[in-house]
């Protein structure tokens, strides 16, 4: 038997953050009334993560779920949720949840005007759709958005899944959104470039020699914030600098922008913070110039 207060979920759609909630919601006592997959990679993830859940149609899970789950890119959301609503498929009651980082529920205006209630729950957090994921979640935070009235009920389903829900503001979420953009998908970019530059003079394994330094560079930032800063540009080391700029003329330009861009980044802020002088900034930002 069930407890009180499980709902009957559908899933929209089984790609890497959908096919994990599901299995999260599930874990709850939550029952997956439906999921929707259509390529093979979504219902190969639905079957190991959700056996059993049927593959079904997006109205039909819509006429079966109480809480519609809508994991489905940022740009694909607000079509679709417009596209259901002229179709008359949304229902009165019906809670609805995306998981889209960039959008609150200003985006499901449509399942609103039908009487169902508008949720956003964004995990911060990178997922491959695969089992390991699952462990993540308990130490994951979710980005949560709805009406005052309504909140407790998103901020109840994130603890449900073992993680901790943050509250967004509506007009807050883009630049929230942003920020978490910019320390993962920079991230990924910036240890790619130095793997690549690592590679170019020989290095056979570069994550054996990125991976320690970036590690406990993250953990120090994380710790002690912008007061683990190190390196030449916060030393005020103009020599090196300029030596930097020498050898990245034979790099990539993506390489060479990415490095001026953090190196100029980097001299402001040390600036403000009081590591460096405005004298020692304007001699880095010249030779980065």
């Amino acid at each position: 038997m069930s407890k009180p207060g499980r709902l009957g979920i559908g899933i929209v759609s089984a790609g890497r953050v959908g096919a994990v909630l599901g299995y999260a919601l599930r874990a709850a006592e939550h029952q997956v009334v439906g999921v929707h997959a259509v390529s093979e990679e979504s219902r190969d993830r639905a079957e190991t993560l959700l056996p059993g859940a049927p593959v079904l149609e997006i109205p039909e899970i819509l006429r079966r779920a109480e809480l519609v789950l809508l994991a489905v890119p940022d740009d694909q959301l607000g079509p679709l949720v417009q596209g259901l609503a002229d179709g008359g498929h949304w229902r009165s009651g019906q809670l609805v949840v995306h998981t889209a980082g960039r959008y609150g529920v200003g985006v499901l205006e449509p399942v609103r005007a039908a009487g169902a209630v508008p949720l956003a729950i964004h995990p911060a957090m990178t997922f491959t759709g695969l089992s390991m994921d699952l462990a993540r979640l308990s130490d994951c935070v979710f980005g949560v958005t709805a009406d005052n009235m309504m909140l407790p009920i998103a901020q109840a389903l994130v603890v449900e899944m073992g993680a901790e829900p943050v509250v967004v503001a509506e007009e807050d979420r883009v630049r929230y959104h942003a920020a978490l953009a910019h320390a993962s998908n920079h991230l990924v970019t910036i240890a790619g470039q130095a793997a690549q530059m690592l590679g170019a003079v020989g290095v056979e394994r570069p994550d054996r020699v990125l991976a320690p330094l970036m590690r406990a560079s993250l953990e120090n930032a994380l710790a002690s914030g912008e007061s683990a800063l190190t390196g030449p540009v916060a030393r005020g080391d103009t020599g090196t600098v300029a030596a930097h700029g020498e050898a990245l003329r034979a790099e990539d330009d993506d390489v060479r922008l990415a490095y001026q861009a953090m190196a100029r980044a980097t001299a402001l802020r040390a600036v403000d913070r009081g590591r460096l002088t405005r004298a020692q900034a304007d001699g880095i930002l010249d030779l980065l110039d």
